[in-house]
């Protein structure tokens, strides 16, 4: 499945994306967040949609999009997880995985305007692949950590590099403006992908390529990542794991590249879509 919420912000309705197109499943109840996916929501709401999908509403084109998942317990983040990114940003090849949080509050559809914030010369941009927790975990095995993921999205990692790195203390900072995290347009769950570690994605900013890389270049895969952060919190389902971004930021280029207001920036991952935002000022 593909699950997608809808509607203005604050007032998102739960949907699904089939191939006939998109439909309003609010009827079913439930918004996907932590109860949803801790009480079997995703078999639920399958067996649930059979039943009744002559019944649900088709979501008109151009309808606006929320992030799939509703505001979850936590944003983790895996930092300098691709050798080319850590290299082109001359850091050192981590020994374990980097790990920060974003706050959840920068959480916004797919296609919501960016934000760039007050006082923001150098906000950045960043593909990455997200994974879903379904089921609360911890001490997970490696063997075993697929078994607590509920499926996976596209997400862009803001970041504003001079609160980031010039600014003291820990990249939370630099990472948690709002609008710093549109995600989606959907979330797939975890049969719609063959291999979560063998995906392309990509970037663009202005239709100009800036990155496109593969997750099969991670230093740490989606199973180690889950079972490592396992060990040292608990996570809930609904959680929000986003696993780091390849090579092409604006902070790794000679000179450096930043946005600015009226910047349209792309990005898309293998099975999970593409978003759209446009940079504006801060107002």
């Amino acid at each position: 499945m593909k699950l997608i919420r809808f509607g203005l912000p604050g007032e998102e309705k739960a949907g699904l994306v089939t191939d006939a197109g998109m439909f309003d499943v609010s009827a079913f109840g439930e918004d996907y967040g932590e109860k949803f996916f801790a009480t079997n929501g995703l078999e639920r709401l399958a067996a649930w949609f059979t039943q009744h999908a002559g019944e649900c509403p088709q979501v008109p084109a151009g309808t606006r999009l929320g992030a799939p998942i509703q505001r979850p317990s936590k944003i983790i983040c895996i930092g300098l997880n691709y050798a080319d990114h850590a290299r082109e940003t001359n850091a050192a090849i981590p020994a374990e995985p980097i790990v920060f949080f974003k706050s959840t509050t920068a959480l916004v559809g797919p296609n919501d305007n960016l934000v760039i914030p007050r006082n923001s010369e150098k906000t950045d941009w960043e593909v990455e692949l997200v994974v879903v927790i379904g089921k609360k975990a911890t001490y997970v095995e490696e063997k075993d950590a697929l078994d607590y993921v509920a499926g996976y999205c596209l997400h862009n990692d803001y970041s504003e590099r001079a609160f980031q790195i010039e600014r003291g203390g820990q990249w939370v900072k630099g990472k948690s403006c709002d609008t710093f995290a549109p995600l989606g347009p959907w979330m797939a769950t975890k049969d719609e992908i063959a291999d979560v570690n063998n995906l392309r994605l990509w970037l663009t900013v202005n239709g100009q390529k800036m990155q496109d890389g593969n997750t099969s270049n991670f230093i740490f895969n989606v199973q180690y990542v889950v079972s490592y952060l396992s060990q040292f919190m608990t996570l809930l389902p609904g959680d929000i794991i986003s696993t780091g971004t390849p090579a092409g930021v604006g902070l790794g280029m000679n000179p450096q590249v930043y946005l600015k207001a009226g910047d349209v920036i792309e990005l898309g991952i293998d099975g999970l879509g593409t978003s759209k935002q446009t940079a504006v000022a801060y107002k």
